[in-house]
């Protein structure tokens, strides 16, 4: 707090601009045939309460910032969208150049090889925009960047519509989608809906405590 300005406040407010402007918007969560990528290539049961219970994280996600700076350069992505029969598929990647597909993720520590759902995401941005090559760059917060390097495959691709249909199903019916523990429960915002169950208290009495029966 400087003076009568809360900066931080104001930094957050900033961000979370960008971020929504930047973010594809889900204007009607119960509309079954429209379906972000980013949805079914994380685990569907937090997507699902994003759409009808959403909390707000704690952090703020610098994916999402950094895309939309991306994004807003001449070689940015657009939203772009995929059919499935009556399902539109929707989704975006950060830069497009030379027909390569690319996704920026800042990230703690350079990692040995993507994540699943990184690889599933960008697979599916390479179909959605007819792609055949794409690129996932790592960038840690000193300055390092890792690239990996992949071809568009289509029984990934597959197991990519599956999950669409099934999520798509789910938010017809209302259903919450089954747990997909991860690496990344640990930091999510609904952890206590899927792991905590209610505690409930009982009263003790001196002699229960210690063991003593009551004569």
């Amino acid at each position: 707090m400087m003076g009568d300005k809360d900066y931080k406040q104001v930094i957050n407010g900033a961000l979370d601009a960008l971020a929504k402007e930047s973010t594809p918007q889900i204007t009607n969560p119960s509309n079954k045939n429209e379906v972000f990528l980013h949805e079914i290539t994380r685990c569907m049961r937090r997507s699902y309460f994003d759409r009808f219970d959403s909390l707000e994280p704690e952090g703020k996600n610098f994916d999402v910032v950094l895309g939309g700076l991306i994004r807003k350069l001449p070689y940015g992505a657009k939203l772009g969208e995929f059919a499935i029969d009556e399902i539109k598929l929707k989704g975006q990647a950060d830069m497009i150049t030379e027909d390569i597909v690319i996704i920026f993720k800042t990230i703690k520590e350079s990692p040995e090889n993507p994540s699943a759902s990184d690889i599933l995401y960008l697979n599916g941005c390479m179909w959605i925009f007819n792609k055949t090559e794409g690129v996932i760059v790592y960038m840690t917060g000193d300055g390092k960047e890792t690239s990996f390097a992949l071809t568009r495959e289509k029984r990934m691709f597959e197991e990519v519509i599956r999950r669409v249909r099934v999520f798509s199903n789910l938010i017809a019916d209302k259903k919450t989608p089954i747990l997909e523990p991860s690496s990344e429960c640990s930091h999510c915002q609904y952890y206590e809906r899927c792991y905590i169950k209610k505690h409930e208290e009982k009263q003790l009495s001196i002699s229960e405590l210690f063991g003593s029966k009551k004569k």
